[in-house]
């Protein structure tokens, strides 16, 4: 680094002090999972999974739908994982009939991957059900005439299917180790999801423009003092 009489130069002052600015704000931030229970429908036409826009409480199926629960670790809807297996409702309801007053709804329930289980949980296999219910039934009261006990937490988030996981609700795990679920276990091809979408713009952060631009301002300041040392 130069030096004149014994001091830093200005410009070399501000070179420094753009490389500080440039290293604490041009990184990226630490992404983060969550490990949760997933909600799907199957397509219209039953040929591929839809992340679904409401949740298993609000949600009213109609007589003859596929809905679908996986447990994986993903960042948001984009790269949830979706569930596998059989997927079709003349499969899973053919042994249940219907009755007025009521409708039937298939259910498949993915408990996910040994990778994405919580310490100590080895998740069940997956398995299909059909829930006979009120015709007025959400899909919340079609899972739990099936796969009880449920848990929720105080926010009516699904925490626990069929008692899976013991413990812990949506919790956010930090995005550096294996590579999370995504949809590499789904089986069928996944359809747009309808849910709310992130942001997908690349490049420097409004904070790195914030402090080149500071480095600037303080760079200029520097070299007016120092003019005006030399003139002193």
């Amino acid at each position: 680094m130069t030096r004149t009489g014994g001091r830093v130069t200005a410009a070399s002052a501000a070179t420094l002090l753009l490389l500080c600015v440039l290293v604490g704000l041009g990184g990226p931030a630490q992404a983060a999972a969550y490990r949760y229970w997933s909600f799907w429908d199957r397509g219209v036409d039953g040929s591929g999974w839809v992340y679904a826009t409401q949740g298993p409480s609000t949600a009213r199926p109609s007589d003859g739908d596929v809905q679908g629960f996986r447990f994986a670790v993903s960042e948001d809807s984009d790269d949830a994982a979706e569930p596998r297996g059989a997927a079709r409702f003349d499969a899973i309801c053919s042994g249940t009939a219907a009755r007025d007053g009521q409708k039937r709804i298939a259910l498949v329930l993915d408990f996910g991957t040994a990778a994405d289980a919580p310490a100590g949980e080895t998740p069940p296999p997956t398995r299909t059900a059909c829930a006979r219910v009120p015709s007025d039934a959400t899909t919340a009261d079609a899972l739990a005439a099936v796969a009880k006990p449920l848990r929720y937490d105080t926010n009516a988030l699904l925490c626990s299917i069929a008692g899976y996981p013991r413990k812990g609700c949506g919790e956010a795990i930090a995005d550096d180790g294996p590579e999370a679920s995504g949809t590499s276990g789904a089986s069928d091809t996944s359809d747009t999801s309808d849910a709310s979408d992130a942001s997908d713009e690349k490049g420097p952060s409004v904070g790195l423009f914030v402090g080149v631009g500071a480095v600037a301002v303080l760079g200029a300041a520097a070299v007016w003092q120092a003019r005006r040392r030399r003139r002193g």
